[in-house]
């Protein structure tokens, strides 16, 4: 985090804009996890009008970037049609700061990785990112974000799966192979057993991504 050289204002306006907020509701549906989220309106309802009140504005500021070289890739549709697109890996990251009449501010950045780099993606994440980064540096808390929701049931928390014995080595191996390109990145994956590469994609593929990007890289490098 950064700020101005003092922020003393600042940080005596937010308190009486945080006493006069309300939490943000809870309004749109996540299909996935069969739950709701205080969306990015919801939570800019909850917090504008104590910010303006006490002289406070945020200002934010999406930036896209890219790694690696794009790669070729194919999928079926939901009519059974076979498709082909490029996709690339996204650093999405959004610049948030919160400002005082005065001319102090405070700001951060947050960021994720996206595997594919489509606009429809991107602008998901940005969106995302946004939400987030102002409920943070507002101070703004979803409605039933308490201790109740916990008493609803851990099975609204999905499962840690279990690593599998030897998957961390694994994992160190097939990182170093990457060093060496994408061919030989390719035939350690398939020699490599399936609950490596099923706990991998569905528990951290961003760093998968990240994987075939320096083998992508090494490729290059070395074609060059």
């Amino acid at each position: 985090m950064q700020t101005s050289e003092q922020i003393g204002e600042l940080a005596a306006a937010l308190a009486k804009a945080q006493a006069e907020m309300e939490g943000a509701t809870k309004g749109s549906a996540n299909p996935f996890f069969k739950s709701k989220y205080a969306d990015l309106a919801s939570v800019w309802d909850a917090c504008r009008e104590p910010l303006t009140k006490h002289d406070l504005s945020v200002l934010q500021f999406p930036k896209v970037g890219f790694e690696g070289a794009p790669e070729p890739y194919e999928w079926t549709s939901k009519q059974g049609e076979k498709r082909y697109g490029v996709r690339v890996v996204a650093i999405v990251s959004v610049l948030t700061r919160l400002a005082h009449a005065s001319g102090q501010w405070v700001e951060d950045t947050v960021s994720t990785m996206l595997p594919t780099g489509d606009p429809q993606s991107i602008g998901s994440a940005i969106t995302y990112l946004r939400r987030y980064a102002l409920q943070s540096v507002a101070g703004v808390a979803p409605e039933d974000d308490d201790g109740e929701a916990a008493h609803r049931g851990n099975d609204r928390i999905p499962p840690q799966a279990a690593v599998p014995t030897g998957y961390q080595d694994w994992l160190d191996d097939i990182a170093a192979v990457a060093d060496e390109g994408t061919p030989r990145l390719e035939k350690a994956w398939k020699a490599s057993k399936a609950e490596y590469r099923d706990h991998l994609t569905k528990t951290d593929p961003m760093r998968w991504a990240g994987i075939k990007t320096r083998a992508s890289r090494a490729t290059e490098g070395g074609a060059a």
